[in-house]
């Protein structure tokens, strides 16, 4: 496997995320904007991406992972997403603080300790916000899913992903009792009627955050 640098494990990984949940390739200045530098750095380390073989990428075009950064971009997601589930799980911490803390994990454990850790949390198949954990082996078994915000009134369905993007968008679905599993029925614009009876009342943020059986 081609050696990788923890920055340019970043970029495969953010490049992979992307488009784990829609088909639209992401730009140079996107993925500036993503990781928060500067697009004459990202412009750099494309430039070694490509030449390593990891990614295609055309001057001023949008960028793909070859078949060699698919495998090491899912391997860092397998990393950063079974480091999510163990501090939720085992470590106390609520969904909305473990992003950082996998951030800098990802890049430090061993094979062994993060093997170790999936037998412990019993071979978990998504993280605490519904992402699927890559298989050693690359393999995503990813379901069908539809934005929330995409439905019609009417729609009767299951949570099955959240966005981990926006923190406060976590901690408001938290306190609303709505996470992967959570089955409702769309009773009409951001308003959700739980399978208890309960409704909710839900932000434009939060209904663009939420991935639904399609």
């Amino acid at each position: 496997m081609t050696h990788t640098t923890g920055a340019a494990e970043d970029y495969l990984k953010t490049i992979y995320a992307h488009t784990e949940w829609q088909p639209d390739l992401i730009t140079p200045s996107a993925l500036a904007l993503r990781l928060g530098l500067a697009p004459s750095s990202v412009t750099e380390m494309v430039k070694k991406l490509a030449a390593s073989g990891l990614i295609t990428h055309v001057p001023y075009g949008p960028l793909a992972l070859t078949d060699a950064g698919r495998l090491r971009a899912t391997a860092v997601v397998r990393r950063h997403r079974l480091i999510e589930t163990w501090l939720v799980g085992e470590m106390g911490y609520d969904w909305d603080q473990v992003h950082d803390e996998a951030e800098i994990l990802e890049h430090s454990i061993s094979d062994r300790l993060l093997e170790a850790i999936n037998a412990r949390l019993g071979f978990p198949a998504h993280d605490p916000h519904g992402d699927p954990i890559p298989f050693a082996d690359g393999t995503v078994l990813r379901p069908p899913a539809v934005l929330l915000a995409g439905v019609t009134v009417g729609y009767t369905g299951t949570v099955l992903r959240i966005s981990d993007r926006d923190p406060a968008v976590l901690r408001e679905l938290a306190a609303d009792l709505i996470g992967p599993g959570t089955e409702f029925t769309l009773a009409a614009a951001l308003t959700i009627v739980l399978a208890d009876g309960q409704n909710r009342l839900l932000t434009t943020a939060a209904a663009s955050s939420i991935w639904v059986t399609a």
